[in-house]
């Protein structure tokens, strides 16, 4: 499975590098096969500045990148980046396509401004559960979780809890025993309670 993560500048390093280390430490310890390929997609393809100056090179841009079977987004300084209208309208032509989108953190608002969130329950940083409810009043929102899965689209909280969501993703996508392996290769604590 072709698995994409969105970054842009000012993302969150952990939002995007927590579910990078989770797909491909699964696939690196996946006994019959390598089920996931993962790279990361910027807008252009350039150098991207996420924050603390944390400089990262994409894999691809939103116009040349493999078809998704995942979307991650992921969160950070979001609010210009959810005023793009390419990358938005990028983002609602991938959730036609991909089997699964999923944001970490803030990067919810990217999906609740392209559309992908409406009339779903979803969750972000607790920080920013009031100005998501604000500006998207259509949503529900769940407090208290480390990530909301309703099928097709999934939300985490914020920055660590990607990683939870992610285990997730990997134990729905492949199997709980490999995000169990995974987790343990990893040597983190997985919170499974959603």
């Amino acid at each position: 499975m072709n698995i994409g993560i969105y970054l842009y500048d000012q993302a969150e390093v952990l939002d995007f590098s927590g579910p990078f280390e989770v797909f491909s430490t699964a696939s690196r310890v996946c006994d019959e096969d390598s089920p996931f390929t993962v790279f990361l997609i910027g807008e252009t393809g350039d150098w991207v500045t996420a924050r603390a100056g944390y400089r990262v090179q994409p894999d691809y841009s939103i116009r040349n990148h493999p078809p998704l079977d995942v979307l991650v987004v992921a969160g950070g300084v979001h609010t210009k980046e959810m005023n793009k209208l390419p990358v938005t309208d990028w983002i609602t032509k991938q959730a036609k396509t991909a089997q699964l989108v999923a944001s970490v953190c803030t990067g919810a608002f990217l999906l609740a401004a392209a559309g992908v969130l409406n009339d779903r329950r979803v969750t972000t940083h607790w920080e920013d559960l009031q100005s998501l409810e604000e500006q998207f009043p259509a949503l529900e929102l769940v407090k208290d979780v480390r990530w909301v899965d309703t099928g097709e689209v999934i939300t985490s909280g914020g920055i660590s809890a990607g990683i939870d969501m992610s285990l997730h993703l990997v134990s729905r996508l492949h199997s709980r025993e490999l995000a169990e392996k995974t987790a343990r290769q990893m040597e983190f604590a997985w919170t499974e309670n959603h």
